[in-house]
């Protein structure tokens, strides 16, 4: 099944300023296909892993039984990226964000296979998981990795990196936490650049781009990309 319901523009926000799920739609929901083992390890792990969307700010402390920096994750994919950077930083929590079911299956295989502890899943809109459970100044990064570019111009309303949305990631980062953004379309990231360099609670941590931090594994499409000459764009910039 696909929802067909269309986001507004950046622009159309409701009276009462408030963001809401439909204000930004960057996803189209499809009944994927799912292997037997995504199958399996969604049903297994996510009563492990698992934290159920409600409208209600979460004791992220709670939910990972330990005090330690957040970081969310919006828009996994298959998890790949997810699990390694979780993995290599254990002194920190993650909670990913994600709509699909198979890329949700597939990072609670990885969860399952790596023993990995620090990191905990939301399968539901990401605006609403913003805005709804995440209490304002309480994370110390947020990453979206090659969200969907929707390249034709007609669909540039649906991408995900617009400003009402950068405002509501901002208000949740605590000051000096990070906002990290990576695109493999040059036109999206020059978007991405502008809409965060006008967000005043944020600042640039390079002059424009900036290098791929070290803890941004390479997918194998990105490095495949990258032996055909395309280009990836890095943008991190801070609380301020």
């Amino acid at each position: 099944m696909i929802d067909e319901q269309q986001p507004a523009a950046p622009d159309e926000q409701p009276a009462s300023g408030r963001l809401t799920s439909q204000s930004i739609r960057s996803f189209v929901l499809r009944q994927g296909r799912m292997s037997d083992a995504q199958h399996r390890f969604l049903d297994e792990m996510m009563p492990k892993v698992g934290v159920a969307y409600r409208p209600e700010p979460v004791d992220l402390n709670a939910v990972f039984g330990r005090q330690a920096p957040h970081i969310v994750e919006i828009g996994f994919g298959m998890g790949q990226s997810t699990a390694v950077i979780a993995q290599a930083r254990p002194d920190e929590d993650f909670l990913g964000i994600e709509v699909h079911a198979p890329g949700v299956g597939s990072l609670c295989k990885l969860i399952d296979e790596g023993g990995i502890t620090n990191l905990r899943i939301v399968q539901h809109d990401a605006v609403e998981v913003l805005r709804d459970m995440i209490p304002e100044g309480s994370l110390a990064g947020v990453h979206i990795y090659f969200p969907d570019p929707w390249p034709k111009k007609r669909h540039h309303k649906r991408r995900l990196v617009q400003g009402p949305f950068v405002k509501l990631i901002a208000s949740r980062l605590a000051p000096g936490g990070y906002l990290h953004c990576a695109t493999d379309w040059e036109e999206y990231a020059q978007q991405m650049l502008e809409v965060l360099s006008a967000e005043p609670l944020l600042a640039n941590s390079a002059d424009g781009y900036a290098p791929k931090p070290d803890y941004r594994p390479l997918t194998k499409f990105e490095n495949r990309g990258i032996k055909l000459g395309h280009g990836v764009w890095d943008l991190v910039f801070k609380r301020v």
